[in-house]
């Protein structure tokens, strides 16, 4: 398998597996940087806008792997990369270079490279660390472990989905691990911008004084501002799904149960992520959050 990963062209042609917001975004950075790219989705309508940009279209998941030297899945869970790894198993050929992106949590990671070593495939596990803005600029922070044979084969892959690269362990899951110490930051963060939000609505302060108070102060960043803006703004085009954060903030629990790690905060935002997404928030972004601390009468008005 060394052999054929060291083989792979300086250009490789790729194909993309599961083309939603994450997916989309990388196949468009990766057609920027001059690659081959063909994409595969389920959903065979949310593919075919990235004909436009220059990327092969294929009918299945079969066809889109058949020939590439890189396959990188972008999808929602576990469940969803194995189905797609079963569907293009006809295409795969002994040696490609498997890119999986996907946060699936280090149990199903396992699952996932014993899965690809059966196919022949050179397992990477690379979460990405970022969301729809990154993705589609080619600035996405790319987590990875895997062999290190494989890391010359797949720079070019690499520079163009994200602006850095860790190289965590030639470990199959080390990746996966620290992505989920990443998210539980950013989850926790979203929540606590939605909380104060929620505070400064029901004390009657405006949370335009609130947000210019910590404008340009040591506690300011650009997540408070953007997050906030788009509560205020009503646009919640997600640029990460709540049922997908949600989805994570679960993969974060089991994995804090099973190192026998207690995570209050984090628990606490999966409950919020769980009330907004049963009240219909679950396809906005994860600012969403914000609807699960209103006042039961204001979110109905």
């Amino acid at each position: 398998m060394t052999q054929a990963a060291d083989a792979v062209p300086q250009r490789p042609a790729v194909a993309v597996l599961g083309t939603g917001i994450m997916g989309s975004g990388m196949a468009r950075s990766l057609l920027r940087a001059g690659l081959d790219v063909r994409v595969w989705n389920r959903t065979h309508e949310k593919a075919t806008p990235l004909a436009a940009d220059g990327a092969t279209v294929a009918d299945t998941a079969a066809e889109a792997v058949r020939g590439a030297d890189v396959i990188l899945t972008a999808l929602n869970d576990s469940t969803a990369v194995a189905a797609a790894l079963t569907a293009a198993s006809d295409g795969v050929h002994r040696g490609q270079i498997l890119l999986q992106s996907s946060t699936v949590g280090p149990d199903a990671t396992a699952e996932l490279a014993q899965r690809a070593v059966d196919l022949g495939l050179v397992y990477l596990d690379a979460p990405v660390s970022g969301t729809r803005q990154p993705a589609e600029q080619g600035a996405l922070t790319v987590l990875v472990s895997g062999p290190v044979a494989a890391r010359a084969a797949t720079g070019p892959v690499l520079d163009a989905i994200g602006q850095r690269t860790v190289w965590v362990a030639e470990e199959p899951g080390a990746a996966s691990r620290l992505k989920l110490v990443v998210n539980a930051w950013v989850i926790n963060m979203v929540g606590g911008v939605a909380e104060c939000l929620n505070l400064a609505e029901g004390l009657g302060v405006d949370p335009r004084t609130f947000l210019d108070v910590m404008k340009g102060g040591p506690l300011d960043t650009a997540y408070l501002q953007g997050k906030s803006a788009a509560v205020l703004s009503g646009d919640l085009t997600p640029s990460f799904a709540l049922s997908t954060a949600l989805k994570d903030t679960r993969l974060i629990l089991e994995a804090a149960g099973h190192a026998g790690v207690r995570l209050d905060l984090t628990q606490a935002s999966a409950a919020r992520f769980e009330r907004a997404e049963a009240a219909g928030h679950g396809g906005e972004d994860m600012i969403a959050t914000y609807y699960a601390g209103r006042p039961a009468e204001k979110d109905r008005d």
